[in-house]
C-alpha cells in the first residue's frame, strides 16, 4: 500500500498528489512515468512523474480526471492509501548535448513537461518555455514554470489569461526571428504536437513529442501502446511503454494515434460516470 502524503486541486478538473514511494523516488527521472491501482479491483493506469523528491521518499504525480478511475483516485484523501504503485518506467527524457531547448506544454500535458523543463534548467541549459490551456481557470502550474524557464509565454485559447491563440504562434515567431533550439519537446495533445512538429519542420529543428497510447502492463506485453514510426519510407511498430514514452515527433504516425486514442472513448465516459454515481450515492 501507498500512502498519499498531500494532496491539491490545481483547477477544478486536475489533482496533484505526492504519494510515499522511496523505491520510486529513488531512481525517477524526468520523462518516466509510474503504472497505479487504487484498488485491489481496479485497472492499471499510467501516470507521468511530475517530481520526485528522494529525501522524504515522495512521487509527485499530476491527473485529469476523466474517467472511472481518475474519478476514483480523486476521492481519495491526505493520509489514505492505494493499492499499486509501480516504477519508474519508460525511458527518461534524452538531455545530453542539449544547450539550448524549447519546452511546449498544452493542458494537463504540462505536468509532464514540467519536470522536463527543471531538469534542464538543472544542467544550466537554456529553457525556454510555452504553455497553452483553453482559458484561464484551466491554467496549472506557472510559477513553477517561471522559476525554471528564461522566458515563459502563457497561451489560452479564448485570451482569457496570457497571449491569445495557441502554442504554435509563439513558437512560430521565435524561429521566423531565428532563434536557435538544439531541440523542440513538446508534451500535450496529439493534435497539438501534430501541429508543433508541422510548424517546427521547414525551420529543421529537432522535435521531441512525449506519446501517451493506451497501456495495460507497462513492460510491452499487451501490446496496447503501439504506435507507428516512418522511419527511412518503412513502417515501423514501437511501443510506448518501453521505447518511449519520447519519439521523433517527424516519424510518429498522429493520425493513426489519435484514431487508436478514441478507441474507449465512450467505455471511459460511461466509466466515469458510473463512477461519478458511486461516491454521490455512498
Amino acid at each position: 500500500m501507498y500512502k498519499i502524503v498531500e494532496k491539491k486541486a490545481l483547477n477544478p478538473t486536475v489533482i496533484q498528489m505526492d504519494i510515499e514511494a522511496p523505491l520510486v523516488a529513488r531512481k525517477a527521472k524526468a520523462g518516466q512515468f509510474i503504472i497505479l491501482r487504487v484498488d485491489e479491483e481496479g485497472e492499471r493506469i499510467p501516470l507521468t512523474v511530475a517530481g520526485c523528491d528522494e529525501k522524504t521518499g515522495t512521487v509527485r504525480i499530476i491527473f485529469q480526471v476523466v474517467g472511472g478511475t481518475t474519478e476514483k483516485l480523486s476521492h481519495k484523501r491526505t493520509g489514505e492509501y492505494i493499492a499499486d504503485f509501480v516504477g519508474p518506467l519508460g525511458v527518461a527524457t534524452h538531455t545530453g548535448g542539449i544547450e539550448r531547448v524549447c519546452i511546449i506544454g498544452g493542458g494537463v500535458g504540462c505536468a509532464i513537461a514540467l519536470p522536463v523543463a527543471q531538469e534542464f534548467h538543472r544542467l544550466g541549459a537554456q529553457v525556454t518555455s510555452i504553455t497553452g490551456f483553453r482559458n484561464k481557470d484551466l491554467m496549472i502550474l506557472e510559477e513553477e514554470f517561471r522559476a525554471c524557464s528564461d522566458s515563459l509565454t502563457v497561451m489560452t485559447d479564448d485570451g482569457s489569461y496570457g497571449r491569445h491563440g495557441n502554442v504554435t504562434l509563439p513558437l512560430k515567431e521565435l524561429l521566423e526571428k531565428g532563434e536557435k533550439f538544439d531541440r523542440i519537446i513538446t508534451i500535450g495533445p496529439l493534435i497539438m504536437m501534430k501541429f508543433v512538429v508541422a510548424t517546427a519542420k521547414p525551420f529543421g529543428v529537432p522535435v521531441t513529442v512525449s506519446m501517451n497510447p493506451i497501456m495495460i502492463d507497462g513492460t510491452g506485453m499487451c501490446g496496447g501502446c503501439r504506435l507507428t514510426l516512418w522511419q527511412d519510407g518503412r513502417r515501423v511498430v514501437k511501443f510506448a511503454c518501453v521505447d518511449g514514452p519520447d519519439f521523433d515527433g517527424y516519424q510518429v504516425d498522429f493520425d493513426e494515434a489519435m484514431s487508436r486514442g478514441r478507441t474507449y472513448a465512450e467505455f471511459e465516459r460511461h466509466a466515469h460516470e458510473e463512477a461519478c454515481n458511486l461516491f454521490r450515492n455512498a
